[in-house]
């Protein structure tokens, strides 16, 4: 119970910080997390090469996108920023986070290819705007994650 505890309180948790913050071991926490995935009480969400744990029937597959993507802080201020400016170019983007333009690029062509950020291209310059179904669920997200 103390790991579904846990996992209730901080979604979107990688198993390493389940292992670290609870003080277990990789065999025991596997173990677990086994159990509670096979009683349907959490279930995970695949973040590149990483799983992130959820409470089970808590939150919707976007919302699972959008928490993993803000438990990165690269992608969390690019969303934070896309979101307040609403449209923003690549070159304000960079100056604003002091990320190197290939490391937005990087984190941009994620993003559009997860349908999270729009690209338009306005003559020589690459503006970037939240796809308008995410724009509500990036809102919500952002405030659930800063509460946790």
């Amino acid at each position: 119970m103390e790991i579904y505890d846990f996992i209730k309180a901080n979604p979107g948790v990688q198993f390493r910080g389940i292992c670290n913050q609870l003080g277990l071991s990789i065999g025991l926490a596997q173990f677990h997390l086994g159990v509670l995935k096979k009683a349907g009480l959490i279930s995970f969400f695949r973040d590149g090469r990483y799983k992130r744990f959820f409470q089970s029937n808590r939150f919707s597959n976007k919302e699972m996108k959008i928490i993993s993507l803000l438990r990165h802080d690269t992608a969390k201020n690019i969303l934070t920023t896309v979101l307040g400016r609403k449209r923003i170019s690549h070159s304000e983007l960079t100056r604003e986070l002091s990320v190197t333009s290939q490391g937005l690029t990087w984190q941009m062509n994620r993003l559009e290819k997860e349908g999270i950020i729009q690209e338009k291209k306005q003559g020589m310059k690459v503006i970037y705007s939240l796809e308008k179904t995410y724009a509500p669920v990036v809102t919500e997200m952002i405030a659930f994650v800063e509460q946790t």
